[in-house]
């Protein structure tokens, strides 16, 4: 039910992982898992229609780049993921510890809008730097924070996606409009 806190103790949550990591284990291609996100060119201005799980999302121009705003930015949307992957890591993690804890998850970074509309070919395209920050509420000792911390990093799906650069490739299929 979304906006309502569900908590889980550490054994419900091993309990959950255990034949999964089993699993994986004995069969390491099973864990193998290909996700994807599908998106339609929308006909009716700049902008993507994406297919989330959850609702429709539609991603147009930043103000920046002559946008107006009403729509998704992408870049916004990346930041988002980044911090919905950390917090439930996060609490994934802290809850395997055992360690009880609350607060706030922000990832910001600075973009220079001068290299994704080609203005100057010295400005990158895409973000400068993000910077990911945890304020936690907690009773957990330094150390135990610093563990959280340093597991919450390793096994941070998005964050790991972003310092490690995966292999891209982009292709192109193309057929005459109105005929797919």
């Amino acid at each position: 039910m979304p906006g309502r806190l569900v908590s889980m103790d550490p054994s419900t949550l091993r309990a959950a992982q255990a034949p999964l990591k089993a699993r994986y284990r004995e069969e390491p291609e099973s864990a193998v898992v290909t996700l994807h996100a599908d998106g339609e060119l929308d006909g009716g201005g700049v902008a993507c229609r994406v297919h989330t799980t959850g609702a429709l999302a539609v991603a147009g121009l930043h103000p920046a780049t002559g946008g107006d705003g009403s729509q998704l930015c992408s870049g916004d949307m990346l930041l988002e993921a980044l911090v919905a992957c950390a917090g439930v890591t996060m609490r994934a993690v802290a809850t395997s510890l055992g360690l009880a804890v609350a607060g706030r998850v922000r990832a910001e970074g600075e973009l220079d809008f001068r290299g994704t509309l080609g203005v100057a070919r010295d400005a990158p395209v895409g973000f400068r730097d993000i910077r990911l920050r945890f304020e936690l509420e907690s009773e957990a000792t330094d150390d135990e924070l610093a563990t959280l911390l340093k597991l919450t990093e390793r096994y941070c799906v998005v964050l790991q996606t972003l310092r490690s650069v995966p292999s891209t490739s982009v292709t192109l299929g193309a057929s005459p409009l109105g005929t797919s």
